[in-house]
């Protein structure tokens, strides 16, 4: 079984949420709760759950332009400065691991992530995830981002997996379930905010809790 990270094994969401308090910290103090809700809205929007290589020197330019801090971090330290705290703000519950190692008793399992390898790994480390996958995907590390089918076909060629022994399991309907259906991949789309899909893209299944995932595993 193959899993995405970010929004499936990891609440990419929640760990938004602790990076904008860090920058409120770090850049502006004091600020009244209603003005904070309305900045971290508009976070979100900058943001636009941009993983991957998104330049987040831009995301904090534009939100600073939009409220301007008492202290502005220097633009060529925007980068570092999300890439070193933002891994940190990730958390996991331990159900979700308890999870993954019970799958991991009857089958193969890894993970397959876009984004830059650094930041991931951390993020891998932070939440103590590397206990449980032994092989690890990343794009920057293979040369394609999901959808490309290729990034999926690293991942079966590690496992020594036939296409049609696998599973994935993913958030995103186009670029995990329709990547891993280019690669012959049956596609478990993780969906627990119950969105629509607007897309002609069809999953194997869909889930609204990881718990789900243990009916497959025989």
């Amino acid at each position: 079984m193959l899993f995405d990270l970010d929004d499936t094994l990891l609440n990419r969401n929640r760990a938004v949420d602790k990076m904008f308090c860090l920058v409120l910290e770090k850049c502006y103090g004091d600020v009244e709760h209603s003005i904070q809700q309305q900045m971290l809205k508009k976070f979100k929007v900058y943001d636009k759950r941009d993983y991957g290589y998104s330049d987040k020197t831009k995301v904090l330019e534009s939100f600073f332009d939009d409220f301007p801090p008492k202290y502005r971090l220097p633009r060529s330290n925007i980068q570092e400065f999300w890439n070193k705290h933002f891994p940190h703000c990730f958390s996991i519950d331990q159900h979700t691991i308890d999870i993954v190692n019970t799958i991991k008793r009857h089958m193969k399992v890894a993970i397959i992530t876009n984004g830059l390898t650094e930041r991931q790994k951390a993020k891998i480390m932070n939440t103590n995830l590397n206990s449980c996958f032994e092989i690890v995907v990343i794009s920057e590390e293979a040369g394609f981002s999901k959808p490309d089918k290729r990034i999926f076909e690293i991942a079966l060629n590690k496992l020594s997996v036939q296409p049609e022994e696998a599973l994935f399991v993913g958030d995103h309907i186009e670029k995990d379930i329709g990547g891993c259906q280019s690669a012959n991949i049956k596609g478990i789309w993780f969906n627990p905010y119950m969105l629509e899909n607007d897309t002609e893209i069809i999953p194997y299944a869909e889930i609204d809790s990881l718990d789900r995932l243990l009916s497959y595993i025989n």
